[in-house]
């Protein structure tokens, strides 16, 4: 504990930015259309879309053998993909269910390796190497098996955040070294099919851990973006070997032996290279497809793409992906999240979920000086992961709720309670870790926007860790009614904070944990 209180002398705070005014389309989600001036934009149908409300639906999907929502559908992506198969997570746990997909991913291999053809399936895992090398057996051991009997077709990349280095890693201990930076992005791909979530690869988040979960299917650009992003950060880290060794790739700066700068300064040419050039190539194919030429006719009419058997629905949805990287100097999700929620007019509602309530001060700031209509999800301290943790991480629900009652009484103060709305999610048996937003417009009952992914909002989703969620965009009626359907599943086990919350006996903080909080906050 004593390492705990020291780490944020020994780690100097980034500084809070503001995004640049931006001015939105009057009507519709093409108001929406300005974040392409950041992102790539991916314009899809919506029926490509699927949103998944519980954590047994999304590990179905990951086992499944079937293409429907079934007990066997994350299996059956691995068992059925021909061509790759893309995981990022924080980490891999070790019981029974996870053990099912090491399995399912040396079946999948042993097949193609079966195939007549020459094999061309190729598995890459992106973890982070703290949390990945906890304890004796952890998501190395888990995966070192794999590597030694596929070393061609299989990748394990374990990231080391650049922060945690010289006399910081040498004194603070296991657990808590993971509070000065992560890999924590959540991206499950299967050939043209992904996911992303804010669920990790445990055995919790597919049974009784709350989490949101999309589908994107048949999705060939966002699954080369994703691939190309997680091959990024794999290139600057830390190569995983067969016999449970970790080296960097040749000619590549270690990111914690090594210069901080020059290995920083690589890292985001490599995922700004990724970005822009994603970006470059939905620029060009949404001027071939949408564009007319010069005589005013399309480049191909609908006979032409008929003939050609490439006919695609018109899209009604657009899929941006939102990058934080704050580490390499890429703040692309705070800039949009910030201009979003600068930009929301009065009479939009906007439903803000995280599974740790600890908000930056420039989100706090927008929210309370802003015009829209907030109604704010977040764990109350029996749904904590950290609840009925051993010594430390045990006070740390406590120092939830006393963020949580500042934040509250800073409301109060400001006679915002009708605007701004708390609710805690409360259900007996499980832990919250939904994140994300809801959008509706002014005049609207369902949204047109939601941000989904891994993000918390917080100060260390913001400066310390790479995240990654997506932006949808739809104007289709169906799946807005999914998102809201989503929404309101997870609102109604839910209650409204009131003073008298915080009278509880269950909300009582004690004196140092009050003390303590404000030192340690911007690392959880």
């Amino acid at each position: 504990s004593s390492w705990l209180l020291l780490a944020p002398l020994l780690t100097s705070p980034a500084p809070v930015i503001t995004a640049p005014p931006c001015s939105l389309c009057p009507e519709g989600t093409h108001r929406f259309q300005w974040i392409r001036n950041l992102v790539p934009e991916f314009g899809i149908s919506s029926s490509h879309v699927k949103v998944l409300s519980s954590p047994a639906e999304f590990y179905e999907l990951l086992k499944a053998t079937q293409p429907e929502f079934t007990f066997c559908w994350f299996q059956a992506q691995i068992k059925t993909a021909k061509q790759r198969v893309v995981m990022a997570s924080l980490y891999l746990g070790t019981g029974l269910l996870e053990q099912e997909l090491v399995d399912c991913l040396e079946e999948a291999l042993e097949k193609s390796l079966r195939a007549k053809e020459s094999s061309d399936l190729r598995v890459s895992i992106l973890l982070d190497f703290t949390r990945g090398s906890r304890g004796t057996r952890n998501s190395r051991t888990m995966l070192t098996p794999l590597l030694q009997r596929f070393p061609r077709q299989v990748r394990v990349s374990l990231f080391h955040t650049p922060n945690l280095r010289g006399l910081l890693r040498l004194l603070i201990p296991e657990r808590f070294n993971e509070t000065i930076g992560l890999q924590h992005i959540k991206v499950y791909l299967f050939d043209d099919n992904v996911i992303l979530s804010g669920a990790n690869l445990s055995d919790l988040y597919f049974t009784n851990r709350q989490d949101r979960y999309v589908l994107l299917q048949d999705s060939p650009e966002i699954a080369d973006f994703f691939t190309e992003l997680v091959d990024a950060i794999g290139d600057v880290s830390l190569q995983l070997q067969q016999d449970d060794t970790v080296q960097m790739m040749e000619g590549m700066v270690h990111p914690y032996q090594g210069d901080k700068a020059a290995y920083c300064e690589i890292a985001n040419q490599k995922v700004m290279g990724v970005i822009n050039s994603a970006r470059t190539r939905q620029e060009l194919l949404h001027a071939k497809t949408f564009h007319s030429s010069q005589d005013g006719s399309p480049l191909f009419s609908q006979q032409d793409s008929r003939a050609s058997g490439d006919q695609k629905p018109e899209p009604d949805t657009w899929i941006y992906p939102l990058i934080q990287m704050k580490p390499f100097g890429i703040q692309i999700d705070e800039m949009v999240t910030e201009t979003l929620l600068t930009e929301a007019e009065r009479g939009a509602r906007i439903y803000f979920t995280t599974g740790y309530f600890n908000l930056t001060q420039a989100y706090m700031d927008l929210i309370l000086g802003t015009r829209a209509e907030y109604r704010i999800l977040l764990a109350s301290p029996e749904v904590n992961g950290f609840f009925g943790a051993k010594g430390v991480a045990g006070a740390i629900p406590a120092a939830y709720v006393y963020i949580e009652h500042q934040f509250y009484s800073e409301v109060c103060c400001l006679h915002q309670q009708e605007r701004v709305q708390l609710q805690e999610y409360s259900r007996p048996g499980w832990t919250f870790h939904a994140k994300g937003l809801w959008l509706y417009l002014a005049g609207s009952n369902l949204p047109c926007l939601t941000l989904i992914g891994s993000p918390n909002f917080g100060y260390r989703s913001v400066h310390r860790d790479l995240e990654a969620q997506v932006a949808i965009v739809t104007e289709n009626k169906a799946l807005q009614q999914q998102l809201h359907q989503e929404q309101e599943q997870l609102y109604l086990c839910s209650g409204i904070v009131s003073s008298s919350t915080f009278e509880q006996p269950n909300r009582y903080v004690k004196l140092w944990v009050k003390l303590v909080t404000p030192l340690i906050k911007n690392f959880f």
